[in-house]
């Protein structure tokens, strides 16, 4: 039974708050967990029931929750400045994250602007490129060429380079128009630049993965050819590796793995372990150049956050790229994705109400076999889950696993344990208990 604790809290979230990609009418009719601390890839509600974290407090988290390093960072930065604006000042953290995401960062990537978020870093990609042009003379450079199914945030400019209708379609009247081709047909791509370059800014892509249209894994090779696309029709690459980023995929950057370097590269989420908001939108010389000159010439790139580059993210993530070294997490995590792999063919795959596996690294898309929209079975699934405890979410009926890339090969086990045991019980109706919530919280 619940705490009256915890009752009188999910009376008043009830009474105040307004979730996230939430219907609210729904939500007042479920008790969900209220989390209260964490540690490790275990999070804790207030009756003290534990849940692995299936989702990386949403894709966020890289090196579990409460690292002594990250933690150690962010309090000797406390000890310091908490803030700084960086209008017309700066401060070591910033210029410190910046030299190292400069050094990791795949060709010649070499200006780092900081924002608040995913959106925003995709946000400031799409303004610089669309000023870059305008300040050449070609202010007709206003359009932009994206994937169907595409997601890259929630502000209005990242909406409106985003391709999945249940989220963007409402708000059609406020946005620009961008052209929308299909994820790995490169005959579409090499048509729309050939009938539109001369009007394009940029295209913009998430590469190898989609993930909020569901975990779509792109063919081999594809974003290599949409790079050498971008360059025989002249237009910028951006790539928006706010999910993929951070060894999602199985590298530091997804487009490593196509030995590509796009002209923007967009990173949030990962950036500071899953700690503090903070998001970078890298670039090149070429690019920085273009908005150099006099005061007079009204070059400047007229965009920026109150909290851009926060002095206590960049501690938090400088200490994450600093765990990323000192654990060999890239190292470390070949073989738990190799396990993965093998755990989903083995316990999830046979299931009869699974109709596909989608998997790139540590990005795992589970789709479930078609249903009735009202029956919500992703979110069945979610519910059964967190009986068993574990933390997943669902994109409408693909359940997504992506769980923190320290998580260990036992506690990664148990995860797609609960995950088929939940799908099981929704799509079948098996009822099978759930197991102790120790278990949860076993290690390797």
């Amino acid at each position: 039974m619940p705490s009256d604790h915890t009752e009188r809290l999910r009376a008043l979230d009830r009474d105040v708050l307004w979730h996230p990609f939430t219907q609210q009418q729904g939500w007042q009719e479920e008790d969900a967990p209220i989390i209260e601390r964490a540690h490790g890839v275990t999070v804790v509600d207030t009756d003290g029931n534990e849940y692995l974290d299936g989702t990386s407090a949403l894709w966020c988290n890289v090196h579990g929750h409460a690292h002594p390093a990250i933690d150690a960072a962010v309090h000797a930065q406390l000890e310091k400045v908490a803030h700084t604006t960086m209008l017309g000042l700066s401060h070591p953290a910033a210029i410190e994250l910046g030299a190292r995401l400069v050094e990791l960062a795949p060709g010649p990537l070499s200006r780092v602007f900081y924002s608040d978020n995913g959106s925003t870093s995709v946000e400031v990609a799409l303004k610089m490129a669309y000023q870059w042009w305008a300040q050449r003379g070609e202010w007709w450079r206003s359009e932009y060429v994206c994937l169907r199914n595409s997601y890259h945030g929630d502000t209005l400019g990242s909406v409106s380079v985003g391709g999945i209708d249940l989220f963007h379609g409402q708000y059609r009247p406020l946005l620009f128009d961008s052209h929308q081709v299909e994820a790995g047909d490169l005959a579409a791509m090499e048509a729309m630049l050939s009938a539109n370059a001369d009007k394009v800014a940029a295209v913009i892509v998430e590469p190898l993965v989609q993930g909020a249209a569901g975990i779509l894994v792109h063919p081999e090779g594809y974003l290599r050819a949409v790079r050498e696309l971008c360059d025989r029709h002249g237009v910028f690459l951006i790539c928006d590796e706010v999910a993929t980023g951070f060894g999602r995929t199985g590298t530091m950057f997804a487009c490593e793995q196509e030995g590509v370097a796009p002209d923007f590269l967009c990173l949030a989420k990962g950036l500071t372990g899953g700690y503090l908001p903070l998001a970078a939108t890298l670039t090149t010389e070429r690019v920085f150049e273009g908005f150099l000159g006099a005061f007079e010439e009204l070059r400047t790139f007229f965009h920026g956050h109150t909290y851009t580059g926060n002095p206590l993210a960049c501690a938090a993530a400088i200490a994450t790229l600093d765990v990323f070294e000192d654990e060999g997490t890239l190292e470390r995590l070949g073989p738990k994705i190799a396990l993965l792999e093998q755990l989903l063919a083995e316990r999830v795959a046979t299931l009869s109400g699974v109709s596909e596996i989608r998997q790139r690294g540590f990005m795992v898309g589970i789709e479930l076999v078609e249903h009735p929209l009202e029956a919500r079975t992703g979110h069945q699934v979610t519910l059964a889950a967190r009986r068993r405890g574990a933390i997943v979410r669902p994109l409408g009926d693909t359940v997504v696993l992506m769980p923190p890339l320290s998580i260990s090969e036992a506690e990664l086990t148990r995860l797609v344990e609960i995950t088929a045991a939940s799908i099981a019980e929704v799509t079948s109706g098996t009822n099978e208990a759930p197991p102790e919530r120790g278990l949860a919280t076993a290690t390797s």
